[in-house]
């Protein structure tokens, strides 16, 4: 069986890069180790770099592009076809893109902490998972592979 394809949100991301809960690490080394297959988008990728350049973060450009050279080598970029799939309304409408994402690169989940996008969970073609259960899921495909 194929890695499963994720759609993983920018704030999961960010942890996963940033933080060191032991949480993060798992994602981190999921896609260190190509159990996982992030899938991102031109627009959800400039959502990352424009994240990692928050003040809040305290990363100079070199660490932003260490950062990013320990994440986008691990995905794989999807071009989002024109016009885009039909995704349901967002209440932040920069999160439409991870949806058309989802849709455009046949992912098999979205990942993510982000109660908006959970709202969505019985409503979109795509399974929606919080972190947790994504980690669960993603674990046991591994395990199943």
């Amino acid at each position: 069986m194929a890695q499963p394809r994720l759609v993983l949100d920018t704030n999961l991301v960010l942890s996963a890069l940033v933080c060191s809960s032991e949480r993060a690490a798992r994602w981190r080394m999921m896609w260190q180790r190509r159990l996982i297959l992030p899938l991102v988008s031109q627009a959800t990728a400039a959502e990352l770099m424009r994240a990692l350049a928050y003040p809040k973060f305290k990363l100079g450009s070199a660490e932003q592009e260490e950062l990013l050279a320990d994440y986008l080598p691990s995905c794989e970029v999807v071009s989002v076809p024109q016009p885009p799939p039909v995704t349901p309304p967002c209440r932040d409408p920069a999160d439409t893109a991870f949806l058309i994402l989802a849709l455009a690169g046949k992912a098999d989940a979205i990942v993510t902490g982000d109660k908006d996008w959970l709202a969505l969970a019985g409503i979109f073609a795509c399974p929606i998972l919080t972190t947790e259960a994504g980690l669960q899921v993603s674990e046991k495909w591994v395990t199943v592979t």
